[in-house]
């Protein structure tokens, strides 16, 4: 049953998710690290980083110094390899119909992110950029520009909602991940989604299902 205060489908809103393990059933970077031959050591570091026992900044340059070499090409066998959760592309409509807006906002790359976004329709996405060398053609295994961390996350559901004049008890924000609690605590419905222990002891709600449209339960009609 939503609680009294939680946010209406009858107004305009904002859901604002994160991707890997949330949108998608997937860890982009882990895949990638499949790919590489160090899926192990990657996942590993991802698991730390989750669950806040490792500053995810470092963690992520850590993990993306072992894809250098690796062909852009890359992306193409990873993306085909993805699924979106279940209920995520449901959810997105019916919010859509409601005139909601929904932004992703991601610890993963654009190279995969933005096609994800079209795909679902998303109305806004943020994410991480990997540097190629424009010769070969592959990746450095550097991180390109400045690192989407949970104080961008944070920020970027605030520019979001601002930008579209909804108001802070119309927002939401779902994710599984420790640097996802700082725009999970602030939104007026933050929930952790199949989340890591630390997260889910933290947030004020939770979702254990692997079922988006579950979000929707929360909302008064």
């Amino acid at each position: 049953m939503p609680a009294a205060d939680a946010p209406t489908l009858r107004r305009p809103g904002l859901l604002v998710m994160d991707v890997d393990s949330t949108l998608i059933d997937e860890e982009v970077i882990d895949e990638l690290g499949e790919a590489a031959g160090v899926g192990e050591r990657i996942s590993a570091v991802t698991a730390r980083a989750m669950n806040g026992e490792l500053d995810f900044a470092q963690a992520l340059d850590a993990r993306v110094a072992l894809l250098e070499g690796l062909p852009v090409s890359i992306f193409d066998d990873v993306y085909r390899r993805l699924h979106f959760t279940n209920g995520a592309l449901e959810l997105i409509d019916e919010l859509h119909a409601h005139g909601w807006k929904v932004g992703v906002v991601s610890g993963g790359f654009h190279e995969i992110v933005d096609r994800l976004a079209e795909s679902a329709g998303l109305d806004y996405r943020i994410a991480n950029r990997l540097e190629v060398d424009d010769m070969s053609r592959t990746l450095t295994g550097r991180v390109a520009g400045p690192i989407v961390t949970k104080d961008v996350k944070l920020r970027a559901m605030r520019r979001w909602a601002a930008d579209n004049g909804i108001d802070a008890d119309q927002t939401i924000a779902v994710g599984d991940g420790a640097n996802d609690l700082p725009m999970i605590g602030e939104a007026a419905l933050g929930i952790a989604f199949c989340a890591k222990p630390a997260v889910r002891r933290a947030a004020p709600h939770t979702i254990d299902e692997r079922d988006l449209t579950r979000v929707l339960g929360y909302l008064r009609r």
